[in-house]
């Protein structure tokens, strides 16, 4: 039977190297998961690599996100813009994701988690749209750097004072409670940043806008999920500092996720609009996972999951207007119900899944996020209910304003949807449904 898969592959490999490499993607997530029906707790995988439950989910969505990634950007290859290369910094940048998820040694982590920064970088430089997209590249990796190098001399005092740098296993040595305190910080500031938190979220709409759909698919699918899946690895060596600074956490991530929304209300760019949004749903991520609870914890992993599918399926969305229209901007993309009828119904339903609405993923874990942050302090109902209200609020915004109305008079008619992008749609909105059956497993 392998035998008979390399055989395709290599046909395919020689007929086709764009399908081949998604073709091989699709059959990578495939077996990883069956590969979940057995039963497994952290194992090792030697060089320092192991896996649990929260590694394996996120590997499993970098590769189909990836897959996906790849499916939405034909017109690079239809255009012979690089394709090739373009392929090669793909694989590069999933690889780094793959190690950063399955390390069990902090220093390999941090080096794992710093590469992804490159290929990102190469993304956004080398296929973005406007000239712009170099003050975007300079704001990410100066936020990155910047945020990530005390998280450096961190791990290498951690190393000097407890001669052991593996996960789960070293622990930080009897110190004063204002050094743990400085060491506390500069240990979580790094993954704040790349969340992103808000008050050091400029980077990401930037980012976002300025980036390839690649860019901002792998961007808001993935990259985002780095940030809550250090803090989990990295939090339980603070576990006797870390709770009395939850309240700070809680509180700038509740009113910074309110901010944000009624930004949301305000934009005219629709990448924008979605990058604003992938904010304060990584706020809501940020609570959960510095208060300290069960319900917190697979609530994050949850939403990082459902997130990850529905943003970057409106992402997609956003770049098959542009493709058509020329532009962004909500005042020229609008009256898209009747320019494009067939691709209002995955309008509907991934806004449907950005606003938490059933059954999505996305509820799923807000119920969860919600019951932790209650029942930590009840005075979090008043802004988790604001929050949720305003997620609905420019979620709708987004949809109508785009869907209805009178069509730009400037607009004439246009392939309403090809059946790649109806794919592509497809396996973004599957998966964020449809696991919510299986939701025991976030649980278990």
């Amino acid at each position: 039977m392998l035998k008979f898969i390399l055989m395709c592959l290599m046909m395919i490999l020689s007929f086709n190297m764009w399908l081949a490499v998604q073709l091989s993607l699709f059959l990578l997530s495939l077996f990883f998961g069956v590969f979940s029906l057995s039963e497994f707790g952290m194992f090792q995988l030697g060089f320092s690599l192991g896996l649990d439950w929260i590694s394996y989910l996120l590997i499993l969505l970098s590769i189909w996100v990836m897959a996906l990634v790849l499916m939405a950007s034909e017109k690079v290859n239809d255009s012979n813009n690089f394709g090739a290369l373009f392929l090669i910094v793909n694989l590069f940048l999933l690889l780094t994701l793959i190690m950063t998820f399955s390390c069990l040694d902090y220093l390999l982590f941090y080096i794992c988690f710093e590469s992804s920064l490159i290929p990102t970088m190469i993304l956004i430089l080398g296929w973005g749209y406007q000239p712009e997209r170099l003050q975007a590249g300079i704001y990410m990796l100066f936020y990155t750097l910047f945020a990530s190098l005390p998280l450096l001399i961190s791990f290498v005092s951690l190393y000097g004072l407890s001669g052991s740098l593996v996960m789960g296993i070293c622990s930080l040595p009897v110190l004063g409670e204002s050094m743990v305190f400085v060491w506390y910080f500069c240990s979580v500031f790094a993954f704040v940043v790349k969340l992103p938190m808000y008050l050091v979220h400029l980077w990401l709409p930037k980012a976002h806008v300025e980036a390839p759909v690649a860019g901002s698919m792998i961007l808001a699918g993935v990259l985002l999920k780095l940030g809550g899946y250090g803090l989990i690895r990295v939090c339980p060596l603070f576990c006797s500092v870390a709770f009395n600074f939850t309240w700070i956490w809680v509180s700038i991530a509740l009113v910074g996720g309110v901010f944000v929304s009624l930004i949301c209300l305000r934009q005219s760019d629709m990448k924008a609009l979605i990058a604003y949004s992938s904010v304060a749903h990584m706020g809501l991520v940020l609570c959960g996972l510095t208060v300290y609870s069960w319900w917190g914890l697979w609530g994050a992993v949850v939403v990082m999951v459902g997130h990850g599918l529905c943003s970057s399926g409106l992402f997609c969305l956003a770049n098959m207007s542009y493709e058509r229209l020329g532009s962004r901007s909500l005042f020229i993309s609008k009256g898209l119900l009747n320019f494009m009828p067939t691709l209002a119904l995955w309008w509907f339903c991934l806004s449907a899944g950005n606003m938490a609405a059933p059954p999505t993923l996305n509820l799923l874990g807000e119920v969860g996020l919600i019951v932790s942050i209650i029942s930590w302090s009840s005075v979090g109902a008043f802004g988790v209910a604001l929050l949720s209200f305003l997620s609905a609020a420019y979620t709708l915004y987004l949809f109508s304003l785009s869907q209805h109305g009178k069509y730009f008079s400037s607009l004439f008619s246009c392939c309403s949807g090809e059946v790649r992008e109806y794919l592509v749609l497809m396996l973004h909105w599957l998966p964020l449904n449809v696991l919510v059956v299986v939701g025991y497993i976030f649980m278990s």
